[in-house]
């Protein structure tokens, strides 16, 4: 039987009872498909169902083939090596008494002679040449995705799982998942939110909390067919507009028109023009069709306000939160950041970043590039003043706003309302509900505790609360700012900072993301450490 994966009014519900997936009926052969929307709608938890590490509320789900599965975070274990990612410690280590003469005549007519060879071929696909010896924690984050990417490839799986595979990864990094999934010949289920890799995909399949629809074709054919329902929802939702108008103005006419026909009725009654009889035979007649219209009006107008708030629902869908940010009023001559021959590191005598110097004048927009372990974070944490530069100077001279991956500027012990409020005390409630309200945190979902939010909503969260204010800082320095948003989201950022008249510091692997903000200049660190 050829491989799928087969899921049939499939429900779950999240633990505070909210339904997050609801009657989905989907299937996945062996094609490449693109798993996309909004943060929290329910995609890493599908993915889970799919593995069977979550069981289902209600539905089913069918596989028929083997998984093999990149988490989007794994913690990393001390002892772990690249060995022990392909399962193959045991069997390395036999090669290795083998080369010393240590291993039984029996040992060696199960040694796998070729292992470390396959090994190799697999790392190397995947643009890395290092031991399988190698222990885990001397990776960066993006050296780890490319391992487990490796070890997944020589597991040699039916269906690859992929959840944010390029999340972290340098550009090289970015060109082995695209070069290796564009070999892959299985089938592929891919959650992210790179726009490049999506393109790649034969298939997308959209998540929404109407559930679930695909699309055939990559990511741009997707976004022409996404644009035309958000065209169709906003023509239906101003038809239903105009209908609630014009039946609460027929409405309103109805009622004016009985006003003086019962105005007219009292004073007939009044001058005894008609037998008492005749007008009380009126005046029922006159009640109980007024009674029936009333009844037949408000029926059509529940209907309209309906049809209106459907539109709506679908307009909300399919329409990202917006982002319009408070000038700063930065003047172009200004200096925002100067670094003079800095040196810096985390271990005597092995500084990461030596005699390094820069500046940043008025709105510059300036992306930061380099490998992974060219010492990019490290950048971030000497202008910010978290490592303390050895020797030479780092000034930065206006107030800035830093974003690292972790939204560290939040207090994860407060709810968004309150990290906004503690941010921006000069604004009053009201400023703060519609600051949110931008970022998609309506009512109650502003009082959620920052603790308890995702990777997406805590970073949307950090960009309401600080750029939301009134008051945002004239220099905002960006950490991988669309690893954990929804591409709606990048988006809706995106046109926000196009609009931003201050100085933007960003380190970002997202070539769409930095030319959409419209770059002005790049610093390599590849070129200066």
């Amino acid at each position: 039987m050829p491989a799928s994966i087969t899921l049939s009014h499939l429900s779950w519900s999240a633990p505070d009872g909210r339904s997050l997936l609801s009657d989905l009926d989907l299937s996945f052969g062996p094609e490449r498909t693109g798993l996309v929307g909004r943060n929290g709608v329910g995609k890493t938890t599908l993915l889970r169902l799919i593995t069977g590490a979550l069981p289902p509320h209600a539905g089913s789900v069918t596989v028929h083939g083997s998984l093999g599965i990149l988490r989007q975070t794994v913690q990393i274990d001390p002892a772990g090596t690249i060995a022990s990612l392909f399962g193959a410690v045991d069997a390395l280590a036999l090669l290795r008494r083998a080369e010393t003469g240590e291993a039984s005549a029996e040992e060696l007519a199960g040694a796998d002679w070729t292992l470390e060879a396959r090994m190799a071929s697999a790392l190397a696909d995947v643009g890395l040449d290092v031991p399988p010896e190698t222990f885990l924690s001397n990776l960066s984050g993006g050296q780890n995705t490319r391992a487990r990417l490796a070890a997944l490839i020589f597991a040699k799986p039916d269906f690859l799982l992929l959840d944010e595979p390029t999340n972290n990864l340098d550009r090289d990094g970015r060109d082995a998942v695209l070069d290796l999934l564009e070999r892959w010949r299985g089938g592929a289920i891919v959650v992210s939110h790179d726009r490049e890799l999506l393109d790649t995909m034969d298939a997308v399949v959209e998540l929404t909390s109407l559930g679930a629809t695909r699309y055939g074709g990559n990511w741009s054919r997707y976004r022409e067919r996404k644009a035309l329902e958000l065209a169709a929802a906003r023509r239906d939702l101003a038809d239903a507009e105009k209908r609630v108008a014009e039946i609460d103005r027929k409405a309103q006419e109805v009622v004016e028109r009985k006003a003086r026909k019962d105005g007219a009725a009292k004073r007939k009654r009044a001058r005894g023009d008609m037998p008492r009889i005749l007008m009380n035979g009126l005046k029922n007649r006159s009640e109980e069709t007024s009674g029936s219209n009333a009844r037949l009006a408000e029926r059509r107008r529940v209907q309209a306000h309906e049809e209106a708030a459907s539109a709506r629902e679908r307009i909300e869908i399919l329409q990202p939160f917006s982002v319009v940010l408070a000038p700063t009023h930065l003047p172009a001559g200004r200096t925002v950041l100067a670094i003079d021959a800095a040196s810096v590191g985390y271990e005597p005598e092995r500084p990461i970043l030596r005699d390094l110097s820069f500046t940043i004048v008025g709105p510059e927009r300036v992306a930061v590039t380099g490998p992974n372990g060219s010492g990019k974070t490290t950048l971030l944490a000497l202008i910010t003043g978290q490592l303390q530069a050895w020797t030479g100077s780092v000034k930065v001279m206006t107030e800035f706003a830093l974003f690292d991956q972790q939204v560290s500027l939040l207090d994860p012990s407060l709810t968004i309302r309150d990290n906004f409020r503690r941010i921006n005390p000069d604004a009053n409630e009201n400023t703060c509900r519609a600051a949110l309200a931008r970022f998609m945190f309506r009512a109650d979902a502003a009082l959620q505790p920052v603790s308890t939010l995702s990777g997406g909503q805590l970073l949307r969260a950090g960009l309401a609360c600080v750029l939301g204010g009134p008051k945002p800082p004239a220099f905002l320095i960006l950490d991988e700012p669309t690893n954990h948003l929804d591409i709606d989201s990048i988006e809706a950022v995106e046109a926000g900072l196009r609009a931003y008249d201050g100085a933007l510091l960003i380190v970002s692997h997202d070539g769409a993301f930095l030319e959409s903000v419209r770059i002005t200049r790049r610093w390599n660190l590849g070129d200066t450490t």
